[in-house]
């Protein structure tokens, strides 16, 4: 049974908050300017592009670029381009999120807390896989144009950022939007991209597919009853890549869909008709 309480009627998947368009000579920014959002960026040519002081990403051959912001991401950031001697910079004020407390019972509890000494060997092997894909830095800007739905008909069964008990016990913020739909229901890319991962049976994930849409952004997909790509293979916007399923830890068919920028979580929904700004 899942149930679900918010402070307010939507959470801030839902809200889709967007950021004023800012411009100036060597610098332009849109985005979503939200925790679990982020900042799209048109710069010069291989600019290298700060957050906060810390050099985390560098534009591509366009200029183009984008950086995250995580669940619980402070309520300023400081985005500053440097190409030799030009430097330009903004600050951004970024909103806070309003997320949802899920319950989620009846799971197994050996699929909650693992204890079997096999299960956790398992585990360990397949974390180091799933890091080994999200670790991709495609040299791209497939996200200049925003995503596009990986469903064509689907319902919201739990929104992004939600805090989840498990069985009466808290877990994690769920980082995935979930979108119910039938088993055998096709899934397809959002964005241009390549295949990072494709795992069809892991322990939490089950059929589990990884595509870097440029510069460590890279979206994600769970739950697949099959998968229809391959590492290595690279994916047009609207291409199917899987059929949804309840594999892994999963109490009926949907669709988890998450997206991480390097090591931040995003908000996936966030980038749905999303674009790169005008050059200054």
């Amino acid at each position: 049974m899942i149930a679900a309480r918010r402070s307010f009627l939507l959470g801030a998947g839902a809200l889709g908050l967007a950021g004023p368009a800012w411009s100036r000579e060597g610098l332009s920014l849109d985005g979503r300017f939200v925790q679990g959002g982020f900042a799209m960026g048109r710069t010069w040519p291989r600019a290298i592009v700060f957050v906060d002081g810390e050099a985390l990403t560098t534009a591509s051959a366009a200029g183009l670029f984008i950086v995250g912001f995580d669940r619980d991401a402070p309520t300023s950031a400081r985005i500053e381009v440097l190409s030799g001697v030009r430097r330009e910079s903004r600050d951004l004020t970024i909103a806070p999120g309003d997320f949802a407390i899920t319950r989620i019972d009846g799971l197994p509890p050996q699929t909650v807390t693992p204890t079997a000494p096999e299960v956790l060997a398992r585990i360990q092997r397949e974390a180091a896989l799933k890091t080994e894909g999200f670790a991709s830095r495609a040299d791209a800007d497939h996200f200049n144009g925003g995503f596009i739905r990986p469903l064509e008909t689907w319902r919201v069964t739990s929104r992004w950022g939600a805090q989840r008990v498990l069985n009466g016990t808290p877990a994690r913020p769920h980082y995935g939007i979930d979108l119910g739909a039938p088993t055998g229901a096709v899934i397809r890319a959002p964005a241009d991209g390549l295949v990072t991962l494709a795992e069809p049976d892991l322990h939490f994930e089950g059929g589990l597919t990884l595509i870097d849409h440029g510069q460590g952004l890279i979206s994600a997909y769970l739950h697949q009853s099959r998968l229809d790509v391959r590492p290595g293979q690279q994916v047009i916007q609207g291409e199917p890549i899987g059929r949804v399923g309840a594999s892994g830890r999963a109490t009926g068919p949907h669709l988890c869909w998450r997206l991480k920028w390097r090591d931040r979580n995003l908000d996936p929904s966030l980038l749905v008709g999303a674009g790169a700004p005008p050059p200054a």
